[in-house]
């Protein structure tokens, strides 16, 4: 019996790489991307259109919502209606750098082409993702990868010691407009007394050159990450993607708790936080 229920995993960059301005506008980028064991939830009903539910304030459900903007790109490629009603469950906050509304739509691509029996090919799935947005080809993949270009090249990697990997992720209220963050990317300046240098891990380094454009718009996020290096807890801490979640790399889950308790007490009682996993395909 087809799957009806699909989960659509959060994102965490591990690295982030700005390394120009392309003709086309958009930057050239190189990025080591991870699931993670936290995600959204889609549900697929059969009907007689085609209808998108969400109860999480917010969230647009006409034609600019990157589920149906999936939907009309495989409807484009397979040449006839999907008539399904989507109810989605919100687990992963927005604006937060995390990726939940690109993993949502290619999870929906990965959802029709099992529902409608559709038979294209990962790749073929990964161009019709491509046309929804930059990070969404990532999701297709399920796996830990390396994305290029502007996010459309995507190439599976193996990093070993990663996998169940626990990270302690802290959103504050606010979210960070991506076009915001690129579009100082190649000119920020740093802030004094922040590093941005890269941090060694057991598996591997962390960096993200989006770190100064969005500091320097956004200084909480910096003290933040600077809290969180102060911390005996922390091993590194970093932002994801272009924000506004901030992850600590802890070495055991059990210290997650007792830091974000901290971290609500010392900087922002609001804060939104989750003990996640690096979760890779067995």
């Amino acid at each position: 019996m087809p799957q009806r229920t699909w989960i659509a995993p959060a994102k965490v960059n591990l690295t982030l790489r700005v390394l120009g301005k392309r003709e086309d506008g958009f930057h050239e980028l190189e990025s080591l991307m991870a699931p993670l064991d936290l995600g959204d939830s889609l549900q697929f009903e059969k009907s007689d259109q085609y209808r998108l539910h969400c109860d999480t304030p917010g969230v647009p459900l006409d034609e600019s919502n990157l589920i149906t903007m999936a939907v009309r790109a495989f409807e484009k490629q397979y040449g006839r209606r999907c008539l399904w009603n989507v109810s989605l469950v919100k687990n992963v906050p927005h604006g937060a750098g995390l990726g939940g509304g690109s993993s949502d739509a290619a999870s929906a691509l990965l959802a029709l082409n099992q529902l409608e029996q559709a038979g294209f090919t990962e790749r073929e799935l990964a161009s019709m993702a491509a046309e929804c947005g930059s990070d969404v080809p990532f999701f297709i993949y399920r796996g830990l990868g390396m994305i290029g270009g502007r996010g459309e090249r995507v190439e599976p990697v193996d990093v070993p010691g990663l996998d169940r990997c626990p990270i302690l992720l802290l959103k504050p209220s606010f979210g960070v407009s991506t076009p915001d963050a690129y579009q100082h990317c190649l000119t920020a300046k740093p802030l004094p007394r922040v590093p941005y240098h890269a941090q060694a891990l057991p598996w591997g380094e962390i960096v993200n050159d989006l770190e100064k454009p969005v500091f320097q718009k956004h200084r909480f996020l910096a003290e933040i990450k600077m809290w969180l290096l102060a911390q005996p807890e922390t091993e590194a801490a970093m932002m994801s993607g272009s924000g506004s979640t901030m992850m600590a790399f802890l070495s055991d889950k059990s210290q997650a708790d007792g830091l974000l308790a901290r971290a609500r007490q010392e900087l922002d009682p609001t804060l939104w936080g989750q003990c996640v996993h690096v979760s890779l395909p067995q």
